[in-house]
Formats: structure tokens, sequence, C-alpha cells
């Protein structure tokens, strides 16, 4: 039974100033509405509660706003791991690096010929671990060129007279200075851009696997530079895990496996982008957790160590970490597919820059032979779903593309079915998948997949300033952040 049964039906605690239990429908007079008087709270089924609008009808999920900044706090602390930054959780500058924002801090001395480091605000102090040089550049290198070339762990540690501890302590060394490398350029793209279009999706970071683990990544959405990255899963045993979500809980984010596992729902064969869209939002309301993706799944090589996050909050955190890494001036463009808990989030986080009018979210579906900035022909305009979403659809050459503006913004729709598209971050996730894919799909990897976490780090850093198209450019490049690609020297060193 939910805890909150137990005390007079209101909507969950803020976090702060964040409440992320409102209505999400933009042109409600509700939209925004901390108000509990103007939602019926739902109770009675332990597994989907839930809030019904007054006005309008709406029925989204209720959540913990507490969860998610938690969630968010430990995003922080994951993406600053092996940066010099300040690592108390309840300082203000939690995760700001050094390097992006020396205005927050001292520098303290040195520890050894280290640099070190003391915050201005909570007064902790902390050793800037890659100040000096690397004298393991070259073994790494040769790690890096034998994994991306193909080659099984087991075979690594055998060239190169290693055990399997040391390779992972190794990997781990890797993604610290490729995390450090990236903030720097992350921290310039930002400072560079009065306009930002970001492409963000979610999908399992196993395929094959049925363990629950997302992985949700935002990019810039011409270049395919990949700004955040985050996924559902901790490596550390921490906090107490529940099977039935209770938005009222301190941690209603950790969940266990469940005892009665869903069966996923038999793939509907459509013919037509429409029907594709129209078929989605059946299957969305057929959920037992609406904003939940996994909910409905067979979690069949559930971790084995760990904890597994609900979805909702991990991306509820994903969105909290743009929003503080994106100025309140820039104007933003999120493109994204059809997802309510992409669309749940987004409003919810961005509350403030949609009332501003500075983000436009759209929601992008299309074939997969569109041409690419393909001017939109014939343009059907179309009600779509319980919540009679407003979508414009466009043909061309017996391929179709199709957008919904989440915003609510009419009479531009050939410019978004020009212009929207998150077809860069699908090609990062998928090239993920084809250069790591012995690796993904091991069968015991299924049940761990906390070993994938370093890897990620590693791929997105040479993805995002290594790796060229075939203009010979990296993303990086293309945004002007580099005036040539970075070797594995350069990465490393």
């Amino acid at each position: 039974m939910i805890a909150s049964q137990r005390q007079s039906a209101s909507l969950p605690p803020a976090s702060g100033h964040w409440q992320f239990n409102h209505c999400k429908t933009v042109h409600c007079r509700n939209f925004g509405s901390h108000n509990p008087d103007d939602y019926i709270i739902q109770l009675t089924n332990p597994n989907r509660p839930s809030f019904i609008c007054k006005e309008c009808g709406a029925f989204p999920p209720l959540i913990s706003n507490q969860s998610v900044v938690a969630e968010w706090r430990y995003l922080k602390l994951q993406q600053s791991n092996g940066l010099p930054a300040c690592n108390n959780l309840n300082c203000e500058n939690l995760g700001l690096p050094v390097l992006t924002h020396r205005h927050l801090y001292h520098a303290f001395g040195y520890s050894g010929d280290r640099q070190r480091y003391r915050c201005k605000s909570c007064q902790t102090t902390f050793v800037d671990r890659w100040s000096g040089f690397n004298p393991k550049h070259q073994i790494q290198q040769k790690l890096l060129a034998l994994l991306f070339t193909g080659h099984p762990i087991r075979d690594i540690c055998r060239r190169l007279s290693m055990n399997p501890k040391t390779f992972y302590d190794q990997l781990n060394h890797i993604a610290s200075r490729c995390r450090r490398q990236l903030s720097v350029f992350d921290a310039r793209l930002l400072q560079s851009r009065s306009q930002l279009a970001l492409a963000c999706t979610l999908s399992p970071l196993q395929p094959h696997a049925e363990n629950g683990v997302n992985w949700i990544a935002s990019c810039e959405a011409h270049s395919g530079y990949v700004l955040s990255q985050h996924i559902n899963y901790h490596p550390e045993d921490t906090g107490e895990a529940a099977a039935v979500h209770d938005p009222y809980s301190p941690n209603a984010r950790f969940m266990t496996k469940p005892t009665h596992p869903g069966t996923a729902p038999e793939p509907v064969t459509t013919q037509g982008l429409l029907a594709q869209v129209d078929a989605k939002y059946r299957e969305v309301l057929s959920r037992p957790h609406l904003e939940d993706p996994t909910s409905a799944l067979k979690l069949s090589h559930f971790p084995a160590k760990g904890k597994l996050v609900r979805p909702q909050y991990a991306t509820y955190a994903h969105f909290l970490q743009l929003n503080e890494l994106l100025s309140e001036e820039t104007q933003l463009m999120l493109f994204m597919p059809q997802e309510p808990l992409l669309r749940s989030a987004c409003l919810s986080v961005f509350l403030d820059r949609i009332r501003s009018g500075t983000i436009e979210p759209v929601y992008v579906e299309e074939d997969p032979d569109w041409p690419q900035g393909q001017p939109a022909g014939r343009i059907d305009i179309v009600l779509l779903g319980w919540w009679r979403d407003r979508w414009a659809f466009t043909r061309s050459d017996q391929v179709s593309k199709g957008i919904c503006h989440l915003g609510g913004e009419k009479d531009n729709e050939a410019r978004w079915l020009q212009l929207a598209s998150h077809r860069a971050v699908d090609q990062y996730q998928q090239r993920f998948y084809q250069q790591f894919a012995q690796l993904v799909d091991e069968p015991r990897r299924k049940a761990r997949p906390g070993g994938l976490l370093p890897l990620l780090d590693i791929y997105r850093a040479w993805h995002n300033l290594c790796r060229q198209d075939r203009n010979g450019m990296t993303p990086a490049q293309q945004l002007g952040l580099l005036r040539s690609p970075l070797t594995l020297e350069q990465l490393l060193n």
C-alpha cells in the first residue's frame, strides 16, 4: 500500500523550488499549476498512482520530486567523477569543474605535483588528479586500439600482459581523462551559442538483454556532438528498492525485480507512418505505467548487482542536467521521438522556458529513407491520441515524415518538417552497438551492465573529438570547437 494513503491525499512534496507534478497540457488553464485543488489525486490503484486535471482531464502519473533531485545530484557526481570539482552533496557547486568554473574555487597549494583547490562555497578541498603528465598513455593507447578493433577483453589482457582487474582500472582511468577533456569543449559549445538545436532519444543500453537498463542521450542535432548521456542504473548497492512505485517515498526511484513480470505487447504490423504513430499512442495507453517504457516488459535479465532506477527518474534528471548547462538566454530547439516520458520530463523541467517561449519541443517521426533536410511538400494535419496532439505529415517518393510541436505552435509546420530530426543521436547510439556488439551482447554482461559505464564515456569523447565523417570532420570541428581531429595520444595525455 502506498505510504501516502495513510495521510490526506496531496501532491508529493516539492524539492526546493522543483515540483514536477502538474498538468502537462500546454493550453490548459492548469498547465504548470502546483495547487492540489486543481487536481483529483488517485491512490486507489497502488500500481498506477496518478492525478487528474479538473480542467482538461489529463492524467499524468505522480512522481517523487525529492527522488528526481537526488538522481540529478547522483548524475552530477558521476559526470564529474575524476574531474577537479566540488563533491559535497549539499554544496551548490557540486559537480561544477574548475576547468570551466574557475571563479567558484581558490587554488590551494599542491599535493605532490598535482594542483589542489578549495571550494569558495563550502570550503571543501580536492586535488586535480590529472593535472600532471600521464605516464601510462602509451599502454592506454594500445588498449583502446585493440578495444576499438573488436578484440575481446581476454585477448587484450593477454596481448598487454595484464589481468582483468588492471584492464578495468585502466579503462576507468581513461574514462576520467575523457570526461576531463570533454568538459572543456562542452563549455566552449554552450558559451558560443545563442541558439542550440538538440536531439534527444531513449533506447535500451543492451538491445537484446531485456534487463530494463535504458540509455538517454542528447546531442547537437546537426553535427551529432553528444552533450550529455545518462543510464538508469547505479553500479553501487545504495538505497532501498521496492517493487511498487511509491511517489511519496524518499527511495521511490529504485526498483526491485518484478514478482509478476509483464509481457511485451505483440508487435502490430502497420503500413504508413501515420498508422505507426497512432499505434504508438495505443501502446502507451496500454502500459501499466504511462511514463515507464519498461513497465510492460518482461525483465528476464534483471541486474544482479547495483540498483536499477525507474526510467522516469533518470529521464527527469537528464533534463535537469541539460537545464543547468544551458543559459537562460539560449534559444533551444529540442527534437525527440514519440515517447510520453520524454515529453513529460521536457515540459516539467523546462516549464519556465515554455512560458517565456525560449524552447521549441518537437516530436519527430520519419521513415528511415527520408532525405535529411528535404523541404516539405503537401502537409496534412491530423489530431491523434487521447491528447488530440496536432501532427503534421508530409510525403515524398513513398517516404513520410511527421512532426508534432509540443508547445502548441501552429502555422510553421513546413519549417519543422524540414529542420527537425533526431537522426544524429540515433546513429550515435547505433554505432556504439555496432562497435562493441561483442561486449554489449556478452551473456554475462546482460545481468552486469556496470562494466559498460566507462566505455560510454570513452566512446562519447572519441565520437566528439576523434571520429571523422566522410568529409574528414569531427562533430567538434563542425561546431568550430577544434581545428583538427584529436589523436588518441592527445585525447589521453
